[in-house]
C-alpha cells in the first residue's frame, strides 16, 4: 500500500496494490474509487482533503513519500 497527498490539489491517494487501472467511480462528492478488472477497489482518492485530516496528519504523509 502507497499513500501520497498533493497539497496543491488537496488530493489525497490510497494506493492498496498494482493492478491496472480498468475503471474509476466517483461514490461520494469528492471520494474516487479506482477498480482493477475484477471489480476489486485498487486505489482510493479523497479530494478536499484538508477538511477531513488534520494538517499534522497531511504533513506527515508529504514527508513519507
Amino acid at each position: 500500500m502507497k499513500v501520497w497527498y498533493d497539497r496543491g490539489a488537496d488530493a489525497l491517494y490510497i494506493r492498496l496494490n498494482d493492478a491496472p487501472i480498468i475503471e474509476s467511480e466517483e461514490v461520494r462528492p469528492g471520494v474516487v474509487l479506482d477498480f482493477d478488472d475484477n471489480d476489486r477497489v485498487v486505489g482510493v482518492e479523497v479530494m478536499h482533503a484538508g477538511k477531513v485530516m488534520s494538517p499534522d496528519q497531511l504533513e506527515e504523509l508529504e514527508r513519507a513519500a
